[in-house]
């Protein structure tokens, strides 16, 4: 069978690649085009176009970019005629997943789609044209079967994809990974302040505020694949930090505490039972236009999942040096980790156990028989 998969983000191309094994598993004459990133490619298939091409962040980043995204949607319809795959799949990325999901269910390819477009924050309208162009979805957050409920849509519930990428990861001692990175004995505080260039700019500069007031840990930066080490060097300047680039779980699996950018991060931290500060700051004039149309009491993950605040969410004007200072502090507390970490468990849980990319996998490929 032939299938065309688009995944944008690091995190899609890390959900892509595990799916993309499993679908080979259980069928092993698979052709498999996609546009992802290297993960992807290194399954196999063919790559159109990797994302870091399309990092686009924000309302107002995507709109000064317009030409550029209606280009990239207007080159993956061509491509997927061209192909003529016998299924479509959609991961996450809804503002250009969405786009081509109507024209592909017009032209009578089918379609589906795992992890769900976050209608459940804002723009719930949006679910009439998920139902109608999305033959199958594939949740990922417990309460979204619940959710599309309301809607009379019947979605399928695979559980989490980064249960299955945490377990079987392939894991580095502590010793070797501070050996090989060069690291003190301190203990080590993870800063993950994003993927994106518009988002690292605004939250590593106010990270690294905080090296001097805790100089008995080793802060360690997170460095995201899509960026080159000169950009964030910009920032650092000469401050004592280290920096590990494309070892995010090797590095939080030897962390102590994290200050985390909002995103699929903080879920990443959680599960490895990392006590973290999850912090937002956008730019002005997309901030002002997501305050008006989200309509959720938290930002991150773990409190929209556990439904209460579990972690302590700094956003916009409220991300500054004192308010993380505090934070950070507090989860260095004994009492404060011990009830985080109880939290932390009782999220895995709600999160259902392993097999979300062999859940997804077998139902696509059962479709098509």
């Amino acid at each position: 069978m032939k299938y065309y998969i688009i995944a944008g983000e690091a995190s899609g191309d890390l959900h892509g690649s595990n799916l993309m094994k499993e679908l080979l598993k259980k069928d092993t004459a698979a052709d498999i085009r996609f546009w992802g990133g290297d993960l992807m490619k290194n399954v196999g298939g063919t790559l159109v176009s990797h994302y870091k091409e399309r990092a686009f962040m924000g309302f107002f980043e995507v709109l000064k970019n317009l030409s550029k995204v209606l280009g990239f949607i207007k080159d993956c319809k061509k491509d997927i005629e061209k192909f003529n795959p016998d299924v479509i799949v959609f991961i996450d990325n809804s503002g250009f997943n969405l786009r081509v999901a109507k024209w592909a269910k017009e032209k009578g390819f089918k379609t589906n789609y795992y992890i769900s477009p976050q209608v459940w924050a804002s723009r719930a309208s949006r679910v009439k044209d998920i139902k109608r162009d999305v033959d199958q979805l594939f949740v990922i957050l417990p309460f979204e079967k619940e959710f599309y409920k309301k809607y009379d849509y019947d979605v399928t519930f695979v559980g989490h994809p980064l249960i299955d990428a945490i377990a079987n990861r392939e894991r580095v001692s502590e010793s070797d990974f501070r050996k090989e990175h060069n690291l003190s004995d301190k203990k080590i505080i993870a800063l993950l302040p994003g993927s994106r260039k518009q988002e690292i700019t605004k939250m590593l500069s106010v990270m690294l505020s905080l090296v001097s007031d805790f100089s008995e840990y080793q802060f360690v930066i997170a460095g995201a694949p899509s960026q080159d080490f000169s950009f964030y060097q910009q920032i650092i300047q000469d401050r004592e930090v280290a920096f590990i680039n494309n070892k995010t779980y090797d590095l939080l699996s030897n962390s102590y505490a994290a200050l985390v950018a909002s995103g699929t991060a903080t879920l990443e931290t959680a599960l490895f039972k990392v006590p973290q500060v999850v912090c937002y700051k956008g730019g002005y004039i997309s901030y002002q236009i997501a305050k008006r149309i989200i309509t959720l009491k938290f930002i991150s993950l773990v409190n929209l999942i556990m439904d209460k605040e579990v972690v302590t969410e700094l956003i916009q004007e409220n991300f500054n040096k004192k308010n993380l200072k505090k934070e950070l502090n507090l989860i260095l507390q004994e009492a404060s980790r011990e009830q985080m970490f109880l939290n932390y468990f009782e999220l895995e849980k709600k999160l259902g156990g392993q097999g979300a990319s062999k859940n997804v996998a077998t139902a696509i490929v059962n479709s098509l028989k």
